[in-house]
């Protein structure tokens, strides 16, 4: 269910100079906006959780995922090169869960590692605020990247619709509207991290049972439809 081959092609696509610099530019803002908090409030774990809680885990986090998650198919799709890999004895599900590995580490390492340093800096891990909000980015890095690599073998605009959903319908419907929260990624992973900080500084509105079948669930059902849906692309002259 892995291919060395079709991952070195995929972390090649994602780690470009040019996807480089936008996935490293977030982190790097994070960590700015992190070491001039502490400098001017001090260690305060009200804000920890306020800085990680609003720009790491709700804005952060979707958008790398949205990155990652979407150039893991998507440009192959576009521009037509995806042929070469649908050419080889490769199964279709393979290249599927292969690329969803590589997404999911990307995601990973340019957000929950950059969440637990913000953390550290911000109050040094009192009351568990960057571990509880770094599990909550690993977590949502899962999710995320399983829903947008399925966005990015569906459709050729990936990357709008995948910032639709985490800008507008994760941040703004989110924050406006209860009933949408429960459909939110944010907060399944808030729903984890509440359970490890053991505190009051990390809530979430979804229950953690209720928030770990979603987890799962929508990770399982976006894995298995991309791949199905990379099943019907046919070679020239394969039929």
């Amino acid at each position: 269910m892995y291919d060395p081959t079709v991952a070195r092609l995929t972390y090649r696509a994602l780690l470009g100079r040019r996807r480089a610099l936008i996935l490293g530019a977030l982190p790097l803002l994070l960590i700015a906006i992190s070491v001039a908090v502490r400098a001017l409030a001090g260690a305060d774990d009200q804000t920890a959780a306020d800085v990680l809680g609003g720009l790491a885990l709700a804005t952060m986090v979707p958008i790398i995922g949205v990155i990652a998650g979407t150039g893991a198919m998507g440009p192959e799709i576009d521009d037509g090169s995806v042929v070469y890999l649908l050419s080889k004895p490769i199964k279709r599900p393979t290249i599927i869960y292969t690329k969803l590995i590589v997404a999911i580490a990307v995601t990973m390492v340019f957000s929950a590692v950059p969440t637990l340093i913000a953390g550290f800096i911000l109050n040094g891990n009192g009351q568990q605020v960057a571990v509880a909000y770094t599990v909550a980015a690993l977590v949502a890095s899962i999710a995320y990247a399983a829903l947008f690599l399925l966005l990015g073998t569906v459709s050729r605009h990936a990357v709008v619709f995948g910032l639709v959903y985490a800008l507008v319908w994760e941040a703004l419907f989110g924050s406006l509207v209860p009933g949408a929260r429960t459909l939110s990624v944010q907060q399944w992973s808030l729903a984890v991290a509440q359970k490890v900080s053991g505190g009051d500084l990390v809530t979430s509105d979804v229950s953690l049972t209720t928030a770990t079948v979603l987890l799962v669930v929508v990770t399982v059902l976006a894995t298995w439809y991309a791949g199905q849906k990379l099943r019907t692309l046919t070679l020239a002259g394969e039929e």
